[in-house]
């Protein structure tokens, strides 16, 4: 139950027919989108503003949501991101020193639709057992009928250009007199003072990759996702990184192109979005997958050493392990339903991974990633 005393009534229709009827806890209006789960028990300000949920409704699984309200720096970037939220119960009271408004306020000082009141259970058993589709949210008193129609008349993921509309416009140097960063723990410093200069590539760049990668004593310059390869090797990048962002990635094929030719030239570390890219740019193929994979307990398991790392995900995507070109070698899988969940080429410096090392939110198994990365471009 929202904490107004006067709860406006809401329903979240699928473009199957299925209704969910509950309670307005977020902006007036409507929301329509595909609809995803996610199962963290935490972290819900960094799911909300992740810009890989771009053009989604997003299900939080536990049933509890808001309890520590939000924080001005636990944001993934400025603003919400989802086009719709979904959740079970939204707490009374928040209790967090850290936390400067309340979950109700936020998503409606930033215009999000949202829906409390429901049984996300069945709604999550449901999207496992019938596969991911669109999904109309609705707070304007829109009969059954109505939200259906506007479910089904909303366009797939597939027809719109999310990694336009979370990218950067233009080329920045992320915190350079790292005054971000040192809050987060940034204590090291390369060799001689000399600090290596990595290219970032934003399909949607979450804010902790860029603090990781500071605080492992590099220069991070930010640059569009139509940037060109010789655009970027004009900036004399040590190391190319390619992030993570929304939509499929198959349709990314100027990205594809840019990829593969920095990959014959400099080291070059892709997560989610663009592990997925840098395998399609050495000829892999990508499916969609039934429902997804986003949460911060995702098992996978590293083939090189067998050690099985708890991590953060969040794609609708993955590579196909048919047709995988010889020269790509999957190092890591997924155990939940054994995709590609990494990748290195045999005879560059390319590496990638299906999952978010940067745990925002998440365990911190993958962490070294960062490192390895880095020690690469240092030689």
């Amino acid at each position: 139950m929202p904490a107004s005393s006067h709860p406006s009534p809401a329903i979240l229709a699928l473009e199957d027919g299925r209704i969910f009827p509950g309670f307005s806890i977020g902006a007036s209006g409507n929301a329509i989108g595909e609809i995803c789960f996610n199962t963290s028990m935490s972290g819900y300000q960094e799911v909300l503003t992740d810009p890989s949920y771009r053009g989604q409704i997003v299900t939080m699984t536990y049933p509890l949501i808001g309890n520590y309200g939000t924080g001005v720096e636990d944001g993934e970037s400025a603003v919400p991101q989802v086009n719709g939220f979904v959740i079970e119960e939204l707490s009374r009271l928040e209790s967090n020193w850290r936390s400067s408004e309340n979950l109700q306020s936020y998503l409606r000082r930033h215009g999000i639709p949202a829906i409390c009141g429901i049984d996300t259970r069945s709604l999550t058993r449901h999207l496992r057992t019938q596969g991911a589709m669109r999904a109309c949210l609705s707070t304007d008193g829109a009969d059954e009928a109505t939200a259906v129609a506007r479910a089904k008349g909303a366009p797939g993921l597939e027809e719109l250009d999310l990694v336009g509309e979370v990218s950067t416009k233009e080329i920045y140097e992320w915190d350079p007199e790292c005054k971000e960063s040192i809050q987060f723990g940034m204590t090291r410093k390369s060799a001689g003072g000399k600090e290596p200069l990595v290219v970032l590539y934003d399909f949607g760049v979450k804010r902790n990759i860029l603090r990781l990668l500071r605080c492992h004593g590099v220069r991070v310059m930010v640059v569009p996702s139509t940037t060109s390869a010789e655009e970027a090797l004009a900036l004399k990048p040590d190391g190319i990184f390619l992030s993570n962002g929304p939509g499929d990635p198959a349709v990314l094929t100027q990205a594809h192109e840019t990829a593969r030719r920095l990959a014959e030239v400099k080291p070059v570390f892709g997560i989610c979005l663009g592990h997925q890219i840098l395998s399609l740019a050495f000829g892999a193929f990508t499916f969609k997958l039934k429902f997804g994979h986003r949460g911060a307990n995702q098992p996978v398991q590293d083939l090189r050493t067998g050690r099985v790392l708890i991590t953060s995900q969040n794609h609708g995507y993955a590579v196909k392990e048919e047709g995988l070109p010889s020269d790509l070698e999957i190092t890591h899988r997924h155990l939940n339903d054994g995709t590609i969940a990494g990748i290195k080429h045999r005879t560059k410096n390319v590496r990638a991974v299906q999952f978010h090392p940067e745990a925002s939110p998440g365990p911190h198994d993958s962490a070294p990633f960062f490192e390895e990365f880095v020690q690469a471009i240092r030689g």
